[in-house]
């Protein structure tokens, strides 16, 4: 079971395999691990205390930052990310970043993006798609209709609070709808990056 897996320059943290979301590109239909993780499938989601002992294993030093992401959103266990990037920020002064789909206020049904302030640094938003139609399409939320608009709700809150915001799509969308989420991210003043699927 992997908890923690190094990517590049950055350390990731696999805190849950839940996600409300079933992304049509989503890479966990088509393999279980990423770079050189395990299998990033959980027997069991970690305790703040194993997830803490397996920094043991890892030099800071060596990355350019802590990312909260794996196979599942990391904001469905919000209290343990707030307690896992409180530890990180007892030990370092690493950039600690959350990657998430942006539905945390509809999982737990209140506003997400104020606890976070004082832990993280920097949030990238799985934007996916330009409007609400197309966004249910590629990202088939279990919330339905009110998903996209909750999303952005959350991004404009993100701003409030966090250093660092970003929304992300990926190429699997058309040249059409990369062009109009740029529209819609400099509209808010973020900035959006374009992700390869392969």
């Amino acid at each position: 079971m992997t908890i923690l897996y190094d990517y590049k320059e950055s350390l990731y943290i696999n805190i849950t395999n839940q996600c409300p979301c079933a992304c049509v590109f989503c890479i966990r239909k088509e393999t279980d691990h990423l770079g050189n993780s395990g299998s990033l499938w959980l027997d069991h989601e970690p305790t703040v205390e194993e997830i803490k002992n397996e920094f043991d294993k890892f030099d800071l030093k060596k990355y350019d930052e802590v990312v909260f992401c794996g196979y599942g959103e990391p904001l469905v266990r919000l209290n343990e990310v707030i307690e896992v990037a409180k530890y990180i920020r007892s030990i370092s002064d690493i950039k600690v970043r959350i990657n998430t789909n942006g539905l945390s206020d509809l999982i737990h049904n209140k506003k997400t993006a104020v606890i976070l302030k004082d832990y993280i640094d920097s949030v990238s938003i799985s934007l996916n798609a330009p409007n609400k139609t197309r966004y249910n399409e590629v990202t088939k939320p279990k919330f339905g209709e009110k998903s996209f608009d909750a999303l952005l709700d959350f991004a404009r809150d993100c701003k409030k609070y966090i250093k660092e915001v970003n929304f992300s799509v990926v190429d699997e969308i058309s040249d059409t709808e990369i062009e109009e989420s740029q529209k819609l991210a400099n509209e808010m003043n973020i900035t959006l990056r374009v992700r390869h699927k392969n």
